[in-house]
């Protein structure tokens, strides 16, 4: 499995959280197969909004979502 990131963007409430405004203006940049291209995306869509303090780009490790012990670490599993 590719190692899949995400690159997105928006308003945020406090510039130090991750609480949205609104979730129907977000800048989807793009899926990327790798760290490197996923932060080169993220530090360009970040540049461009340079002076606004309530934007705030982030970029998502999917494939840790889609597989979380595939990177060795070794999670409590939940109760059934």
């Amino acid at each position: 499995m590719s190692k899949l990131h995400l690159v997105f963007g928006g308003r945020v409430k406090d510039p130090q959280g991750l609480e949205f405004v609104d979730l129907n203006k977000m800048d989807l940049v793009g899926l990327y197969d790798s760290y490197a291209a996923a932060e080169e995306a993220w530090r360009a869509a970040a540049q461009r909004t340079v002076d606004d303090a309530e934007m705030k780009y982030v970029v998502v490790h999917l494939h840790r979502l889609l597989e979380p012990d595939a990177d060795g670490i070794n999670r409590p599993k939940a109760n059934a």
